[in-house]
């Protein structure tokens, strides 16, 4: 599977710079890959798509990425968009839009709930649900062993914990500082909660694909918990979760531009 993906990212980055590129755009973009992903990240192919429209995009690597193993919590995360924000305003961005896939997207909503400067926040196939309940449940014994090792003082030790992804659990290792930041269900990984603490509006899109179990859920699961701004879209696209970012490239590139920014 991972060679076919790497074949089709190839495929795209060809015709990514054998096409003609748009002019080079004041936009930036941040774009933040999903969950145990590792290069060629999933988001490889939308990345072409956008420079090659005269975007500027920079591709962090996250804590929460196949490379890291939650190294850094979540706070920290953020500040690691911040600095990928600063990298594209001294590459000539006067507009920032934070965008992200999966965890990605739980990110980008995280970081606009911090109060961050921000110019638009992009969520294509949300993912990371603590709030949820099959993966509340898949890791409530682990969130219980990491709350009672706070208590007692162990909140900087490295134990092993469960993390839960597209119905899989694995095993990671990380301190339980580190695993309650992201896996509290009231904390910064709940989307609902940090959607509602989004401090003015901004323009927001959702991209949610049909075999996303939040689906169901609808526009009141997060959506509608951000401030109203005429920018805001949601949209449903046929899909499955690791290939929503190429098969939405179309529409997150028409909302961008429709921003005119």
């Amino acid at each position: 599977m991972r060679l076919l993906y790497v074949l089709i990212a190839s495929l795209a980055c060809f015709l990514a710079t054998t096409m003609s590129f748009a002019a080079e755009s004041d936009v930036g973009i941040v774009l933040l890959h999903g969950k145990w992903d590792r290069p060629p990240t999933h988001i490889t192919v939308l990345v072409h798509v956008l420079e090659s429209k005269g975007f500027k995009v920079d591709t962090p690597t996250m804590p929460w990425s196949g490379l890291r193993n939650y190294d850094a919590d979540y706070p920290a995360a953020l500040a690691e968009i911040e600095a990928s924000a600063k990298i594209l305003r001294k590459k000539g961005a006067k507009r920032i839009i934070i965008g992200g896939h999966s965890f990605g997207a739980n990110a980008a909503i995280a970081y606009a709930a911090s109060g961050r400067e921000v110019d638009g926040i992009m969520a294509i196939a949300p993912g990371h649900t603590p709030d949820q309940g099959r993966f509340r449940n898949a890791v409530q014994n682990s969130f219980a062993k990491a709350k009672k090792m706070v208590i007692e003082g162990k909140s900087d030790e490295m134990a092993g914990f469960d993390d839960f992804n597209q119905g899989k659990t694995k095993d990671i290792r990380t301190t339980a500082k580190i695993y309650l930041s992201y896996f509290d269900p009231e904390g910064m990984g709940s989307m609902p909660l940090s959607a509602a603490r989004i401090p003015r509006p901004i323009p927001f899109l959702w991209v949610i694909e049909t075999s996303n179990g939040l689906l169901a859920k609808g526009e009141d699961y997060a959506f509608n918990k951000v401030p109203k701004h005429p920018g805001n879209r949601y949209f449903v696209i046929d899909s499955d979760h690791l290939n929503t970012p190429t098969a939405a490239a179309g529409q997150i590139v028409e909302w961008v531009s429709s921003l005119g920014y």
